[in-house]
């Protein structure tokens, strides 16, 4: 189902299309592109905008929007955000999908080998240009930055910084929360307004949204992503010219958290 677009005028450097994926040809994938400007004549760099589970990329083009009109006198650089497969505006379901387990036909190393096939057509057909010469800064939010984060462990020298926005942790199951099973549970820890049971009815209902083995209107399988990324410190990414990426983390607000989760979970907020 197509989403409306944000109520906001966007400037005429950013333009709508799609793109069949040379890996994918059967299926159309939805993007907005900026090709950048300045004097230079060659970009420095492509920022790519990478969604949550549950936005996306219609929640970017205020951002694009704003470094396009704020940059228009020193130059920008090529701004592309898209919409996964069965995500946003992009309607097609991942072709690999067909014949497998309903929600779980592709997951997030396949999303991963999907960016880097768009990145390298856009760079080649737009920019004129390859990944190789092209560093890349991800600015990505929630699982996103999971993505951001494979990426650039598997294409070592392209990423040149990662700003992650509410990331989540890859190595657990969501499972934050005190268990009151676990056998060194003390309920004397507790907030004074949180009782043994609520903690149990709030568990259940984290878990029915973030677990990772709970079926996603997009069909990205989450099964296996402390798999793919087990550690929160390696192994250390490459950046281009044999550096390290810039990594920097936005974490949630704390308040609007707590009161985000008495609107959604009716949890307490403390």
């Amino acid at each position: 189902m197509a989403i409306p677009q944000p109520a906001i005028m966007l400037p005429r450097e950013l333009q709508h299309d799609t793109i069949a994926l040379e890996s994918k040809p059967s299926a159309l994938i939805h993007y907005s592109f900026a090709k950048g400007s300045g004097s230079q004549e060659s970009p420095h760099w492509l920022v790519v905008f990478l969604n949550g589970l549950m936005t996306d990329k219609s929640t970017w083009l205020p951002v694009m929007a704003g470094v396009i009109r704020g940059n228009q006198d020193a130059g920008f650089p090529p701004l592309l955000a898209y919409d996964r497969f069965g995500q946003g505006l992009t309607d097609d379901r991942d072709p690999q999908d067909q014949g497998r387990e309903p929600g779980r036909g592709h997951d997030v190393s396949d999303a991963v080998q999907d960016l880097h096939q768009l990145i390298t057509q856009l760079c080649r057909d737009k920019l004129e240009t390859t990944t190789e010469q092209l560093p890349i800064v991800f600015v990505a939010n929630s699982i996103g930055c999971v993505m951001a984060r494979l990426y650039a462990e598997r294409h070592p020298g392209s990423v040149a910084a990662l700003l992650f926005l509410d990331s989540i942790m890859a190595n657990s199951d969501f499972d934050w929360w005190p268990d009151p099973e676990s056998h060194d549970f003390d309920p004397k820890n507790l907030p004074a307004d949180v009782t043994v049971e609520v903690l149990r009815e709030q568990r259940a209902k984290i878990a029915t949204i973030f677990a990772p083995d709970v079926i996603n209107k997009e069909g990205l399988d989450r099964r296996n992503v402390a798999d793919l990324l087990p550690y929160s410190d390696r192994p250390l990414l490459r950046g281009p010219g044999g550096r390290r990426p810039l990594v920097t983390v936005v974490e949630h607000d704390a308040e609007r958290f707590a009161s985000e989760s008495l609107e959604v979970c009716v949890a307490p907020c403390s």
